[in-house]
């Protein structure tokens, strides 16, 4: 037998024992490098000068969709919020949310003749859902119910050749049913006919085109034009060059605390920031803007003449301006001995809302025992977001104490609850504070207490 041949004769003689590992360390380290902060933030500013173009061709207001779309909009140019969710307009769930009715959109319609409602979609889309069907059946919704007789505008306007004909068609055929839901809320349709003025014309506007081309604001109808702020784009984020679709969504995972309005107003001072600098500087920029931001007003739930919602920081040191609180977040050892406030000490999320459900007796009981003898002193609610479980307990108050006309008049035992009952006081939460999103896990809480009659 000769020597044994010094080089590899086939492939599985190869061996690279670290070269998988350090490829796909590479790769991950590419991508991390290309999905920065300041690369997100970068994306953000050059997506805003669209949403600007967009602004000045139309000649309209800008509103955020939020989240995501306050990213994209400098505060001195946003007039307002909406709160549409492209849940409800995922494939099969096509919905009108009686959660996020977004009647504050009306008035500045109405003032400028329509609007623009901004949002953005992570890679591969050209809209979200919330822009290409959930605000669409909104205003269909809007216009059957308060302009029954300009059928003209009672289809739904849908982007240009974006969905199939089937989905389209089942979208058209659950209309009137939300529109009869949203009747049965009890809500004046007449003021809100008058608030919005016209009904709606819908236009879309996004880097592939606007559609249609020739519409403008009219004496006829409101224009809302939906604009979808991100370039599309189809390869991973490393092939464009820095660039990122959508980088204003989901900033919870990569924002270290961010807001838009302290990114647009420190923007110059946080990109002169090296990245690994970024969150220690975030936080400080933060953290002077909650200083500033103290001492905010709660908001009065209509028709209700004494009944607040308010996040609890905002509250800081100023809820002496209130005669009870409850504090859904707050340590209950924190208000003992102090007979107007009630601390519930519930937990976040879904296991705050768990909490909710066990603390809402006690609620029932403060209310009743400090409101009874004197009906008009003020209540306020809190939680740490002001959207979610002071929403829930207002709800329960509401349900339990309240008439049709926002009068306290002292807990009902013979009243009837039901979900549609329940339905409709949360629409007087949701049309007061247009912010307010309580989790299904919250209102399950709330209607389980409610209608588990008469013990409670």
């Amino acid at each position: 037998m000769g020597a044994p041949d010094p080089y590899p004769v086939s492939l599985s003689d190869l061996h690279f024992p670290s070269a998988e590992q350090s490829i796909s360390q590479t790769l991950s380290s590419l991508r991390r490098s290309a999905l920065s902060v300041t690369n997100r933030l970068r994306s953000i500013e050059t997506d805003a000068l669209f949403v600007r173009e967009v602004a000045n061709h139309y000649d309209l207001p800008l509103i955020a969709n939020e989240r995501c779309g306050s990213w994209y909009i400098p505060p001195e140019t946003k007039v307002g919020s909406a709160y549409f969710k492209s849940t409800d307009g995922h494939t099969g769930q096509w919905d009108f949310s009686f959660r996020r009715l977004n009647l504050q959109v009306l008035s500045i319609a109405r003032e400028h003749g329509g609007c623009i409602i901004v949002d953005s979609t992570r890679r591969g889309k050209l809209m979200p859902d919330a822009l290409s069907k959930t605000i669409p059946i909104w205003c269909a919704v809007m216009n059957r119910a308060l302009f029954p007789s300009e059928p003209a505008y009672h289809a739904v306007q849908f982007p240009p050749n974006y969905l199939g004909a089937s989905e389209e068609s089942q979208i058209e055929k659950r209309i009137d049913g939300f529109v009869r839901s949203l009747k049965e809320l009890k809500l004046d349709l007449d003021e809100l006919r008058q608030r919005l003025g016209k009904p709606i014309r819908v236009a879309f506007a996004n880097r592939s085109y606007f559609y249609p081309t020739d519409l403008h604001k009219g004496k006829d109808y409101n224009l809302f034009v939906l604009c979808s702020a991100s370039k599309r784009v189809h390869g991973a984020e490393m092939s464009e060059g820095g660039y990122i679709q959508g980088a204003g969504d989901d900033s919870e995972s990569w924002a270290h605390g961010l807001t838009p309005p302290v990114f647009w107003e420190n923007k110059s001072l946080i990109f002169a920031t090296e990245e690994e600098e970024l969150p220690e500087r975030i936080q400080a920029l933060m953290e002077e803007h909650r200083k500033r931001g103290a001492g905010q007003q709660a908001t009065l739930i209509a028709p209700t003449k004494n009944l607040y919602i308010s996040r609890t920081e905002d509250l800081a040191g100023n809820s002496g301006s209130y005669d009870l609180v409850i504090d859904c977040n707050g340590s209950p050892l924190a208000s003992e001995g102090n007979p107007n406030r009630l601390n519930l000490g519930c937990a976040s999320s879904k296991l705050g809302s768990r909490d909710l459900r066990k603390s809402l007796v006690q609620v029932k009981d403060f209310v009743e025992s400090r409101l009874s003898s004197n009906p008009s002193r003020p209540l306020l609610v809190t939680c740490e977001t002001g959207k979610d479980l002071s929403a829930g307990a207002s709800l329960a108050i509401l349900c339990l104490f309240y008439n049709d006309n926002g009068e306290f008049v002292g807990l009902q035992p013979e009243r009837s609850m039901d979900k549609q009952f329940i339905r409709q006081r949360l629409a007087w939460i949701v049309s007061s504070k247009h912010d307010v999103n309580p989790s299904r896990s919250t209102l399950q809480s709330v209607n389980a207490f409610l209608m588990q009659r008469p013990d409670y």
